[in-house]
Protein backbone atom coordinates (compact mmCIF):
# COMPACT_ATOMS: atom_id res chain seq x y z
CA UNK A 1 0.00 0.00 0.00
CA UNK A 2 1.17 3.72 -0.83
CA UNK A 3 0.12 4.48 2.82
CA UNK A 4 2.45 2.01 4.31
CA UNK A 5 5.39 3.08 2.28
CA UNK A 6 5.09 6.44 2.72
CA UNK A 7 4.71 5.56 6.53
CA UNK A 8 8.28 4.01 6.47
CA UNK A 9 9.80 7.16 5.03
CA UNK A 10 7.89 9.05 7.69
CA UNK A 11 8.59 7.32 10.82
CA UNK A 12 10.62 3.92 10.97
CA UNK A 13 9.85 3.54 14.61
CA UNK A 14 6.60 3.99 14.46
CA UNK A 15 6.01 1.94 11.70
CA UNK A 16 7.68 -1.03 12.66
CA UNK A 17 6.33 -1.22 16.25
CA UNK A 18 2.76 -0.54 14.61
CA UNK A 19 3.70 -3.76 12.58
CA UNK A 20 4.45 -5.48 15.88
CA UNK A 21 1.42 -4.78 17.90
CA UNK A 22 -0.71 -5.74 14.58
CA UNK A 23 0.84 -9.65 14.51
CA UNK A 24 0.35 -9.38 18.37
CA UNK A 25 -3.27 -8.72 17.99
CA UNK A 26 -3.63 -11.15 15.69
CA UNK A 27 -2.03 -13.56 17.75
CA UNK A 28 -4.40 -12.91 20.43
CA UNK A 29 -7.73 -13.16 18.27
CA UNK A 30 -6.25 -16.91 17.59
CA UNK A 31 -5.68 -17.20 21.55
CA UNK A 32 -9.54 -16.31 21.62
CA UNK A 33 -9.96 -19.85 19.58
CA UNK A 34 -7.79 -22.00 21.36
CA UNK A 35 -8.17 -21.04 25.24
CA UNK A 36 -11.47 -20.81 27.56
CA UNK A 37 -9.83 -18.61 29.90
CA UNK A 38 -12.25 -15.82 31.07
CA UNK A 39 -11.64 -12.27 32.26
CA UNK A 40 -14.88 -10.60 33.51
CA UNK A 41 -16.98 -12.94 31.98
CA UNK A 42 -15.01 -12.95 28.27
CA UNK A 43 -12.29 -14.68 26.63
CA UNK A 44 -9.41 -13.29 28.38
CA UNK A 45 -7.33 -12.35 25.09
CA UNK A 46 -9.62 -9.85 23.68
CA UNK A 47 -8.86 -7.38 26.21
CA UNK A 48 -5.12 -7.36 25.14
CA UNK A 49 -6.21 -8.32 21.47
CA UNK A 50 -8.20 -4.80 21.45
CA UNK A 51 -5.52 -2.69 22.88
CA UNK A 52 -2.70 -4.10 20.21
CA UNK A 53 -5.20 -3.30 17.23
CA UNK A 54 -5.26 0.20 19.03
CA UNK A 55 -1.62 0.61 19.65
CA UNK A 56 -1.36 -0.25 15.98
CA UNK A 57 -3.62 2.78 14.81
CA UNK A 58 -1.97 4.95 16.64
CA UNK A 59 1.23 4.96 16.13
CA UNK A 60 1.03 4.49 12.53
CA UNK A 61 -1.45 7.76 12.86
CA UNK A 62 1.27 10.14 15.07
CA UNK A 63 3.87 8.71 12.86
CA UNK A 64 2.33 9.89 9.73
CA UNK A 65 1.17 13.24 11.33
CA UNK A 66 4.84 13.79 13.11
CA UNK A 67 6.04 14.29 9.56
CA UNK A 68 4.72 17.65 9.27
CA UNK A 69 6.86 19.09 12.02
CA UNK A 70 10.16 20.51 11.93
CA UNK A 71 12.11 19.36 14.77
CA UNK A 72 12.90 15.60 13.38
CA UNK A 73 14.61 15.29 17.04
CA UNK A 74 11.78 15.51 19.06
CA UNK A 75 9.63 13.00 16.54
CA UNK A 76 12.26 10.38 17.14
CA UNK A 77 12.08 11.25 21.20
CA UNK A 78 8.71 10.87 21.46
CA UNK A 79 8.66 7.50 19.09
CA UNK A 80 10.92 6.06 21.38
CA UNK A 81 8.56 7.04 24.58
CA UNK A 82 5.81 5.27 23.10
CA UNK A 83 7.51 2.01 21.90
CA UNK A 84 9.08 1.63 26.15
CA UNK A 85 5.61 2.57 27.63
CA UNK A 86 3.76 0.62 25.21
CA UNK A 87 6.18 -2.53 25.89
CA UNK A 88 5.59 -1.64 29.73
CA UNK A 89 2.09 -1.31 29.21
CA UNK A 90 1.56 -4.56 27.15
CA UNK A 91 3.70 -6.80 28.65
CA UNK A 92 1.51 -6.51 32.20
CA UNK A 93 -1.57 -6.75 30.40
CA UNK A 94 -0.92 -9.89 28.24
CA UNK A 95 0.47 -11.32 30.90
CA UNK A 96 -2.20 -10.64 33.40
CA UNK A 97 -4.59 -12.00 30.89
CA UNK A 98 -2.43 -14.94 30.14
CA UNK A 99 -3.30 -15.39 33.76
CA UNK A 100 -6.69 -15.21 33.82
CA UNK A 101 -6.64 -11.94 35.96
CA UNK A 102 -7.63 -8.57 35.85
CA UNK A 103 -4.56 -5.89 34.62
CA UNK A 104 -6.59 -2.68 34.99
CA UNK A 105 -8.49 -1.34 38.43
CA UNK A 106 -6.47 -5.09 40.07
CA UNK A 107 -5.56 -4.54 43.44
CA UNK A 108 -5.85 -7.36 44.66
CA UNK A 109 -2.42 -8.18 45.91
CA UNK A 110 0.35 -5.17 46.78
CA UNK A 111 2.25 -6.48 43.12
CA UNK A 112 -0.72 -6.26 40.93
CA UNK A 113 -1.17 -2.78 42.43
CA UNK A 114 1.96 -1.95 42.02
CA UNK A 115 1.64 -2.78 38.41
CA UNK A 116 -1.74 -0.90 37.63
CA UNK A 117 -0.26 2.23 39.60
CA UNK A 118 2.77 1.81 37.15
CA UNK A 119 0.76 1.74 34.05
CA UNK A 120 -0.92 4.81 35.36
CA UNK A 121 2.61 6.63 35.85
CA UNK A 122 3.55 5.75 32.06
CA UNK A 123 0.16 6.51 30.08
CA UNK A 124 0.24 9.89 32.11
CA UNK A 125 3.83 10.50 30.66
CA UNK A 126 2.37 9.22 26.99
CA UNK A 127 -0.33 11.79 27.22
CA UNK A 128 1.22 14.67 28.67
CA UNK A 129 4.50 14.16 25.93
CA UNK A 130 1.20 13.83 23.42
CA UNK A 131 -0.03 17.50 24.61
CA UNK A 132 3.21 18.59 23.83
CA UNK A 133 3.34 17.42 20.44
CA UNK A 134 0.21 19.35 19.61
CA UNK A 135 1.46 21.94 20.92
CA UNK A 136 4.03 22.59 18.93
CA UNK A 137 1.69 21.70 15.62
CA UNK A 138 -0.28 24.86 17.33
CA UNK A 139 2.50 26.43 17.58
CA UNK A 140 4.27 26.15 14.07
CA UNK A 141 2.27 28.07 11.43
CA UNK A 142 4.08 27.11 8.25
CA UNK A 143 3.02 23.79 6.70
CA UNK A 144 3.05 22.00 3.57
CA UNK A 145 -0.62 20.97 3.93
CA UNK A 146 -3.98 21.74 3.58
CA UNK A 147 -4.65 24.02 6.80
CA UNK A 148 -8.07 22.09 7.53
CA UNK A 149 -6.35 19.17 7.60
CA UNK A 150 -3.69 20.40 10.01
CA UNK A 151 -6.10 22.10 11.93
CA UNK A 152 -7.76 18.23 12.43
CA UNK A 153 -4.41 17.34 13.28
CA UNK A 154 -4.13 19.87 16.32
CA UNK A 155 -8.25 19.35 17.44
CA UNK A 156 -7.64 15.69 17.08
CA UNK A 157 -4.60 15.39 19.73
CA UNK A 158 -5.87 17.98 21.82
CA UNK A 159 -9.17 15.61 22.05
CA UNK A 160 -7.63 12.77 22.71
CA UNK A 161 -5.80 13.97 25.36
CA UNK A 162 -8.81 15.11 26.85
CA UNK A 163 -10.50 11.84 26.96
CA UNK A 164 -7.17 9.64 27.39
CA UNK A 165 -7.32 11.30 30.76
CA UNK A 166 -10.63 10.20 31.97
CA UNK A 167 -8.50 6.91 32.35
CA UNK A 168 -7.28 8.77 35.26
CA UNK A 169 -11.17 9.34 36.13
CA UNK A 170 -11.57 5.32 35.38
CA UNK A 171 -8.84 4.32 37.48
CA UNK A 172 -9.45 6.41 41.04
CA UNK A 173 -13.52 4.64 40.56
CA UNK A 174 -11.23 1.31 39.99
CA UNK A 175 -13.77 0.53 37.74
CA UNK A 176 -15.16 1.68 34.37
CA UNK A 177 -18.89 0.49 35.26
CA UNK A 178 -21.41 3.17 36.67
CA UNK A 179 -23.86 1.68 38.33
CA UNK A 180 -23.33 -1.71 38.78
CA UNK A 181 -20.62 -4.04 38.90
CA UNK A 182 -17.84 -4.62 35.73
CA UNK A 183 -19.04 -7.82 34.25
CA UNK A 184 -22.07 -9.06 32.63
CA UNK A 185 -23.64 -8.64 29.49
CA UNK A 186 -21.96 -6.23 26.77
CA UNK A 187 -21.74 -5.73 23.40
CA UNK A 188 -20.03 -7.90 20.83
CA UNK A 189 -16.16 -7.32 21.08
CA UNK A 190 -16.05 -3.85 22.39
CA UNK A 191 -18.10 -5.47 25.87
CA UNK A 192 -19.27 -2.29 26.84
CA UNK A 193 -21.92 -2.68 29.28
CA UNK A 194 -25.82 -3.40 28.01
CA UNK A 195 -27.00 -3.02 31.64
CA UNK A 196 -24.88 -0.16 33.27
CA UNK A 197 -23.19 3.10 32.35
CA UNK A 198 -19.55 2.43 30.78
CA UNK A 199 -17.18 4.86 30.30
CA UNK A 200 -15.15 3.32 27.95
CA UNK A 201 -17.80 4.64 25.36
CA UNK A 202 -17.14 8.23 25.37
CA UNK A 203 -12.59 7.58 26.03
CA UNK A 204 -13.22 5.37 22.70
CA UNK A 205 -14.71 7.82 20.73
CA UNK A 206 -13.14 10.74 22.49
CA UNK A 207 -9.41 9.25 21.38
CA UNK A 208 -10.34 7.98 18.08
CA UNK A 209 -10.86 11.77 17.39
CA UNK A 210 -7.28 11.50 16.59
CA UNK A 211 -8.26 9.55 12.95
CA UNK A 212 -11.43 11.24 12.59
CA UNK A 213 -10.71 14.93 12.51
CA UNK A 214 -7.76 14.93 10.33
CA UNK A 215 -9.30 12.60 8.07
CA UNK A 216 -12.24 14.71 7.68
CA UNK A 217 -9.92 18.19 7.54
CA UNK A 218 -8.16 16.13 4.47
CA UNK A 219 -10.99 14.93 2.46
CA UNK A 220 -13.94 16.34 3.41
CA UNK A 221 -14.19 19.63 5.34
CA UNK A 222 -12.07 22.43 3.39
CA UNK A 223 -11.61 25.45 5.88
CA UNK A 224 -10.58 25.97 9.39
CA UNK A 225 -13.88 27.38 10.75
CA UNK A 226 -15.49 23.66 9.46
CA UNK A 227 -13.10 21.93 11.08
CA UNK A 228 -13.25 23.68 14.25
CA UNK A 229 -16.84 24.00 14.46
CA UNK A 230 -17.41 19.98 13.50
CA UNK A 231 -14.91 19.55 16.70
CA UNK A 232 -16.72 21.26 19.03
CA UNK A 233 -19.84 19.06 18.06
CA UNK A 234 -18.10 15.92 17.93
CA UNK A 235 -16.33 17.10 21.73
CA UNK A 236 -20.44 18.14 23.05
CA UNK A 237 -21.51 14.50 21.43
CA UNK A 238 -18.80 12.82 23.33
CA UNK A 239 -19.35 14.52 26.52
CA UNK A 240 -23.03 13.36 26.26
CA UNK A 241 -21.69 10.05 26.36
CA UNK A 242 -19.40 10.48 29.40
CA UNK A 243 -22.54 11.91 30.94
CA UNK A 244 -25.06 9.18 29.84
CA UNK A 245 -22.43 6.90 31.04
CA UNK A 246 -22.52 8.88 34.57
CA UNK A 247 -25.69 8.62 35.16
CA UNK A 248 -25.78 4.48 34.97
CA UNK A 249 -27.39 4.76 31.67
CA UNK A 250 -26.16 1.96 28.71
CA UNK A 251 -25.52 3.10 25.58
CA UNK A 252 -27.78 -0.01 24.04
CA UNK A 253 -29.84 -2.22 26.46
Amino acid sequence: MKFLNELQQRNKILYWFGWLNLAAAITCLLMTQVTATTVLGINAWIKPMKFYFSITIFCWSMGWFMYHLNSRKGARAYSLMVVIVFIFEMSIITWQAANGRLSHFNISSPLYGMLFNLMGIAITILCIWTAVIGYRFFKQKQFNAPMAYIWGIRLGILLLVIFSFEGAFMAVKLSHTVGGEQGGPGLPVVNWSKQYGDLRIAHFFGMHALQLLPLLGYFVLKTKQQIIGFAILYFLAVMALFLQAMKGVPLFS
